[in-house]
């Protein structure tokens, strides 16, 4: 079984070495990671870098004294359906050099992470994926989705009438310092209300607002605005760039949304109209926005929103611990199903039993009953936060129903009010 490997101090595959990193090698191995992100031109961060280092979780390839792969892992919490949070093996920094693929790094370094994350009883682990075939071998499915929109202003004209404000409410910029303050408080109120959204920790901040400069990723301060209610409460806030542009003597500049946040629809109409009303703006650009926001529906022509090149799968997760992440998260409908997962790491290899009461609470176990659907561990993983469906995936035969209608009855048990999203990149 997966959650029973060793992981010992060195690991050795095809003559080359894979071990955790010492705090004196962090400089190095910024270098190597640069070299992976084929950046080699950037300069090393050793500081910050010192700043992420934790005993065991920088990991490197090693051919001889030279590191030729990286890896890292941190613990954060994941928000999953009906609020609550799961611990999370959140795994970043992964590079292989161009001259050492296909040597079983990658693998090593991966099943030792995973390995020990179990082992400290994390119920998940996530990353995303920056080439979309590497990570499902070891487990991992596409969980989250973003939503980004482009908006031709002049053809919307703004908002719809009559929609929801905040009476007595009012919107003010703030300077870096402020963002980093108000809105580090205000993201760990909402985080909870998203499925999918995990920790942005006091070095994210720093590296927002420009505080903490890394080399080779150019800062530009942004403009930002926080929204507050009749009481004072900050209840919202939008980060944005604006690149001016003029067409002759017309306007015709490109406002960039970076982060939005808000606790409620008269908050998000609020700071929408105030982000569609900015002077000598004809476009404005959501990069990332969550699937199920009503933008779009807000406005006057919603045809004048065209959806964002970029928008894709985002964060990848795989199951450590299934029975306890299914028992935290609530359920659509009540009822039960019996999943057959097939996980070639052993984690969550068996057959599964979800129970879900008329609460919407749930119970997974394992049992010996008859299965009702046949999938793999990187199907389980994307069907988990709920923004995947039983019935998609069985239709693209990634998914075998073993009992007609399976698929649909599951679709019902794992159906969420608000799809899973993760504006936090990591």
């Amino acid at each position: 079984m997966g959650n029973s490997m060793d992981h010992p101090a060195v690991d050795t595959v095809n003559g080359l070495l894979v071990r955790a990193v010492s705090v004196d090698e962090v400089e190095e191995w910024n270098r190597a990671l640069n070299f992976g992100f084929l950046r080699p031109h950037a300069g090393v961060a050793p500081e910050l870098r010192r700043r992420r280092w934790e005993p065991g979780r920088m990991l490197a390839g090693f051919d001889g004294e030279r590191q030729i792969a990286t890896y890292r892992s941190f613990d954060t919490e994941l928000t999953v359906p009906g609020g609550a949070t799961v611990a999370a093996d959140a795994i970043t920094n992964v590079t292989v050099s161009a001259t050492h693929r296909r040597r079983g790094l990658l693998s090593t370094m991966m099943r030792r992470d995973l390995a020990a994350a179990a082992e400290r009883g994390v119920a998940v682990a996530v990353l995303m994926a920056a080439e979309y075939n590497i990570y499902g071998r070891f487990g991992f499915g596409p969980a989250t989705r973003g939503s980004g929109w482009r908006i031709d202003l002049r053809r919307t004209r703004g908002l719809r009438e009559g929609l929801p404000g905040v009476p007595g409410g009012r919107i003010d910029f703030v300077t870096m310092a402020e963002l980093r303050e108000l809105g580090a408080a205000l993201h760990e109120r909402w985080r909870r209300t998203q499925p999918g959204a995990i920790v942005r920790d006091g070095l994210w901040w720093e590296r927002t607002v420009g505080e903490v400069r890394v080399p080779g990723d150019e800062f530009k301060e942004p403009f930002a605005a926080v929204h507050r209610d009749a009481d004072g409460t900050v209840t919202g806030l939008v980060v944005y760039r604006v690149d001016t542009k003029w067409d002759g003597a017309r306007p015709d500049s490109t406002l960039t949304v970076d982060d939005v946040i808000a606790l409620d629809l008269p908050t998000s109409v609020e700071l929408w109209r105030f982000v569609l009303s900015v002077d000598w703006v004809g476009k404005v650009v959501v990069e990332n926005l969550g699937p199920d926001d009503p933008l779009p529906l807000l406005l006057q022509d919603p045809r004048a929103a065209t959806p964002h090149e970029l928008n894709s799968d985002q964060m990848w997760l795989r199951l450590l611990d299934t029975g306890a992440a299914f028992e935290v998260r609530t359920y659509g409908a009540p009822g039960r199903v019996v999943l057959e997962v097939d996980d070639k790491l052993g984690y969550a290899s068996g057959r599964w039993a979800i129970e879900v009461g008329a609460d919407g609470s749930g119970r997974c176990t394992r049992t010996t009953a008859e299965a009702d659907l046949a999938l793999g561990a990187s199907e389980l993983g994307s069907l988990y936060l709920g923004a995947e469906t039983a019935p998609r995936l069985a239709a693209a035969g990634l998914v075998t129903e073993l009992r007609p209608g399976a698929a649909a009855a599951a679709d019902l048990l794992l159906r969420t009010p608000l799809r899973a999203w993760t504006p936090t990149e990591f």
